[in-house]
């Protein structure tokens, strides 16, 4: 048992801040982080994402100048996210397998500047490719063929290895996905390409600007709650999360992260594998918003919610602050 006051004062240690930082339980450095970008078509070209300020859709020659900026910054890895162009979006997604569509050109154009210098993630999910914005194929009765989505997964994932993915990362919650993609990986000779699994993805509100940085939001018909999990649920999250590392995936991420800092402690204590979160466009949005309203300063209300998903027990953080966070922490 402790010892009672004045014996112990807690506050002895946080009186400066050399034995502040001594004490620390839960550090956060750039390797805890991965940046999301998101590639457009074109060559010089920015596009700002209105409801994500400071967060922009670049052209693939300009994408690989923030590539190098991560490398500098000591980010370990960046995740890429296409705007796939209106026409070449169809019911079938076929241009998600196309090995010289928009992410494959940047995952190409990646490997010819840095090399092995940084990770690339891609995400396997149809709704950049899909006129419809689902993350999956319909069927006659516009639900979501689990199945038949399956088999465009696989292709999708195979080609995004070929262009030189180090991560496959599956965002669209479809049952078995994860073997399916792994068993096709191995078969194809693609043995060191990572399975990141959104394994506790949730039907959540806070996507809508990263639908908008997509180009999906408007052509979403319906919703995604057949398939993405129901917010109230957390057991039904540990039972995705069990059936994904059973099936080969190397790491999970649960997404949204900062309304589910339960469920990632839940995971972390119950499985033996990494646990990444996702810092969604809703809860970058919702940082900013705050800023411009004047309720704190941008860097410390960064880096406290960086610093909780650290503690809840992530292993790293997808998030469109990366390379702010990385520039406070290098001091």
């Amino acid at each position: 048992m402790a010892a009672a006051f004045p014996s112990t004062r807690l506050r002895r240690t946080r009186t400066h801040d050399w034995s502040r930082r001594l004490h620390r339980e839960t550090t956060l450095s750039p390797a805890d982080l991965i940046w999301p970008l998101f590639v457009i078509e074109g060559e010089g070209q920015e596009q700002p994402v209105a409801s994500l300020p400071g967060v922009s859709r670049w052209s693939v020659d300009l994408l690989v100048e923030r590539v190098g900026e991560a490398i500098d910054l000591g980010i370990p890895c960046v995740a890429l996210f296409p705007n796939t162009p209106a026409q070449l979006r169809s019911e079938t997604a076929e241009e998600a397998w196309n090995p010289d569509n928009l992410l494959c050109r940047a995952v190409r154009a990646i490997r010819e500047r840095y090399g092995d210098a940084i990770g690339v993630i891609c995400d396997v999910a149809l709704d950049p490719y899909t006129s419809h914005g689902q993350d999956g194929l319909l069927d006659e009765n516009n639900y979501v063929a689990n199945d038949a989505t399956i088999d465009a997964l696989v292709k999708q994932s195979l080609n995004q290895a070929a262009a030189g993915a180090d991560v496959i990362a599956p965002s669209d919650m479809m049952d078995g996905r994860v073997g399916a993609i792994r068993q096709a990986l191995e078969e194809a000779g693609h043995t060191n390409v990572q399975i990141m699994s959104y394994a506790a993805k949730f039907a959540s509100a806070f996507y809508g600007p990263f639908r908008d940085a997509v180009g999906t939001g408007g052509r979403l018909k319906g919703d995604k709650r057949t398939y993405q999990l129901d917010p109230g649920n957390s057991d039904e999250a540990m039972r995705e999360i069990a059936l994904d590392i059973a099936e080969g995936a190397d790491s999970v991420m649960v997404k949204p992260g900062l309304a589910y800092l339960d469920i990632i402690r839940m995971a972390r204590d119950r499985f033996d594998v990494p646990i990444f979160a996702y810092q969604v466009s809703g809860e970058y949005a919702l940082i900013e918003a705050g800023v411009a309203a004047g309720i704190g300063e941008r860097e410390a209300l960064v880096m406290e919610k960086l610093i909780a998903f650290k503690r809840a027990g992530c292993a790293g953080i997808l998030t469109y602050h990366a390379p702010l966070a990385a520039r406070v922490l290098a001091g």
